[in-house]
């Protein structure tokens, strides 16, 4: 059995604004496993921190575990906080700027 304490992988980017190339996204996303069916991955965003909008080739369910912060879906946007979940089809523009210290879950598709 896989146990996974998120708690004690959240770790923050000291990058500040928008975190505009992959190494720097890279520095704010942590894979935590992926299996044939869905990845699963952590997200720990600072205030102010942004990544943006650019459409991706899976689909990917966002839970907001702790913070809050602004989601963009293709033309949408929405404030989402704690206990919030967003769902984003493949190929639609998705981003996210953080309000205050924020913790997503990402469950993908495998791609």
């Amino acid at each position: 059995m896989d146990v996974i304490n998120l708690k004690r992988l959240v770790q923050f980017s000291e990058d500040k604004g928008l975190l505009d190339t992959m190494e720097k996204r890279r520095r704010v996303k942590k894979d935590l496993f992926k299996t044939r069916c869905f990845n699963l991955v952590l997200v720990c965003l600072d205030r102010g921190q942004e990544i943006p909008p650019r459409p991706e080739p899976y689909d990917v369910c966002f839970y907001i575990v702790d913070g809050s912060g602004t989601f963009t879906v293709g033309d949408e946007k929405a404030d989402l906080s704690a206990g919030e979940i967003v769902f984003v089809p493949a190929k639609v523009s998705r981003g996210i700027k953080c309000r205050e210290q924020m913790v997503v879950l990402g469950v993908q598709e495998p791609y």
